[in-house]
């Protein structure tokens, strides 16, 4: 999907500022709140714009821990095993991969304890094969999409 200049300021603005309203984005930027709405709905259907929920923090809900699990599967149980990782709730994510493993999952935990119950539980999944976690001790870089819609912007202009 092309994004021109104008798109890239509403991505921008919604990341910077996400709880203000559509008449004050509208002003803002100094467009018809018609035509802002109208940009937003196509931002919407094209897949651009995802969900406009908050941001929830596993730690302040009491699972500091954080810890990326590869998974190796048994050939041809690739999707009964991703089915049921959607059943773990401290599972929060999960990926099919290449390279070591074929899928990986990112886990939140309370502590290293529940973390060892939560893999445990993975390896006893049927076509589960192995399991190899790897702790996240710090985060470097914070979840973060206003870059890339940045540089898109910049490369629009041009």
């Amino acid at each position: 999907m092309a994004v021109d200049e104008l798109d890239t300021r509403i991505l921008r603005l919604l990341l910077d500022q996400p709880r203000t309203s559509v008449r004050e984005y509208a002003r803002i930027l100094g467009v018809a709140r018609g035509t802002l709405q109208a940009r937003l709905d196509r931002l919407e259907r094209d897949g651009v714009i995802t969900g406009t929920g908050p941001a929830l923090s596993p730690a302040a809900l009491g699972h500091p821990v954080l810890a990326f699990v590869h998974i190796e599967v048994t050939q041809g149980h690739l999707d009964e095993v991703g089915d049921a990782l959607a059943a773990v709730p401290e599972i929060v994510e999960a990926f099919s991969i290449t390279g070591g493993g074929d899928l990986l999952t990112r886990v939140v935990a309370r502590d290293n304890a529940h973390l060892e119950d939560v893999i445990q539980k993975l390896i006893s999944l049927p076509g589960v094969v192995r399991t190899r976690t790897e702790v996240a001790l710090r985060e470097r870089v914070a979840h973060r999409l206003l870059p890339l819609v940045e540089s898109i912007g910049r490369t629009a202009r041009k």
